[in-house]
């Protein structure tokens, strides 16, 4: 049987430490066939961000309508959806072709702070992409962003966990990678999937530096849910990816810095 497809919407990184290019490495880590269509392409490197050019939405919807000809998709992660106009595009989509439910990684600004989304695409995001998502996976400073709160311990991710998922996601993944008062042995992140709170812990890897682990997590999630694994299973298999990933260096090396 042919690999299941996975279609990525989002940024294009043209130094491939994120954006489309880490997505499909980590779509094919879990044998499936990666698609893209591109929101935006951006002007950087592993050390700086020098701007991006939007893409319009009627040029996203041709290239997603284009994969769609000649292919079923059977999974769906979005990353940068920089402006309303690309949110509103592929909630159309999502609900005219009858997409897979997304796994939204809600994409704000690059590691070095440069902002990728403007607020009006943000907002649109949480009113109408959110109630189609599977999953959503903030990490602490977009979900401190979301929730206008601000996080500082596990029982501060515990709550916007729950306030995120209230305005209509399925379930919420809180990435604690960024998380302050946090053992330096462990890393933790908080699942809410449809009011059930789980405590997932990892390995913590003392590198704050390392850009695209986002979007590796969030294809690998949605590659995982396109073989038919459960939510729980996916986010547990796609985490010891990006640990593995970080560990022996197997991301591309330009993914450092920015």
């Amino acid at each position: 049987m042919a690999n299941p497809v996975v279609l990525t919407i989002a940024g294009l990184d043209p130094s491939g430490g994120a954006g489309v290019i880490a997505d499909a490495q980590a779509i094919r880590a879990f044998d499936c066939s990666p698609a893209a269509a591109v929101t935006s392409i951006t002007f950087q490197n592993d050390r700086v961000v020098h701007g991006a050019e939007h893409l319009s939405a009627d040029t996203i919807r041709r290239q997603v309508l284009a994969v769609l000809e000649t292919s079923a998709v059977a999974g769906l992660k979005t990353g940068m959806l920089p402006t309303s106009d690309s949110v509103l595009e592929v909630v159309r989509l999502c609900r005219e072709e009858r997409l897979p439910a997304p796994v939204v990684d809600p994409v704000m600004r690059s590691t070095s702070g440069y902002p990728l989304v403007d607020d009006h695409a943000t907002s649109i995001m949480l009113s109408k992409l959110l109630p189609l998502a599977r999953l959503i996976t903030p990490n602490i400073p977009e979900a401190e962003q979301i929730t206008g709160r601000t996080i500082v311990d596990l029982e501060g991710m515990k709550a916007a966990a729950t306030e995120i998922r209230q305005l209509g996601a399925r379930a919420v993944l809180i990435k604690g990678g960024h998380l302050e008062n946090k053992n330096p042995t462990e890393a933790i992140d908080v699942l809410d999937n449809n009011g059930t709170l789980t405590i997932l812990r990892g390995d913590w890897i003392p590198d704050r530096k390392l850009r695209g682990t986002g979007c590796l997590l969030s294809s690998a999630i949605a590659a995982c849910l396109a073989n038919g694994k459960s939510l729980e299973n996916s986010i547990m298999e796609a985490k010891v990816f990006v640990e593995t990933a970080i560990k022996s260096a197997i991301m591309n090396p330009a993914s450092r810095s920015v």
